[in-house]
C-alpha cells in the first residue's frame, strides 16, 4: 500500500502537485506515518492561478510559502469521504479552518469541490479539489 508521497508521484494528474511537494520538502511529512487528511490540487486546480505563480513558488527562496501553501490542504487524522459532513470545521496543519459544506451530493470546502480519490492510502486518506486553497 502507497503512501501519500507516492500516490501523488505515479498520478499523471498531479504533476504539478508531486513538483511542489518536493520543492517544498512536504514529501517527507506526507511519506511519514500520519495519518493525514490531504485535499490534493490536481493539475487543472493550479492552471487556475495567476500565470507565473507557480513558477515563483517554486524557486528555493520561497520554499516557506510553498510549503505554507500546501499546509493549506493538509489535516491531521485520517477522513474518509464518506465522512466529510455538512457543517464539520476541520483544522490545517497550519492551523486554517476549512468548513465543509454539502450541497446536491456535492462535497465543498467554501466554494471549492472535493472529489473522492479511492486510493488505498497506508497513512491516511486523500481527496482531490479542483482548486488551490490560498
Amino acid at each position: 500500500m502507497s503512501n501519500i508521497t507516492q500516490v501523488i508521484n505515479v498520478d499523471k494528474t498531479m504533476r504539478t502537485l508531486k513538483k511542489t511537494v518536493h520543492a517544498s520538502d512536504i514529501d517527507q511529512l506526507l511519506s511519514s506515518t500520519g495519518p493525514y487528511t490531504f485535499f490534493a490540487p490536481n493539475d487543472l486546480a493550479f492552471e487556475k492561478l495567476e500565470k507565473g505563480i507557480v513558477d515563483q513558488l517554486l524557486e528555493p527562496q520561497n520554499r516557506t510559502k510553498l510549503a505554507d501553501l500546501l499546509n493549506n490542504h493538509i489535516v491531521s487524522g485520517k477522513i474518509l469521504f464518506s465522512e466529510l459532513k455538512d457543517g464539520q470545521k476541520l483544522t490545517t496543519i497550519n492551523g486554517k479552518e476549512l468548513l465543509v459544506t454539502e450541497k446536491d451530493g456535492n462535497i465543498q470546502i467554501g466554494s471549492i469541490k472535493i472529489l473522492p480519490r479511492d486510493a488505498k492510502i497506508s497513512n491516511g486518506a486523500m481527496h482531490l479539489s479542483d482548486t488551490v486553497m490560498v
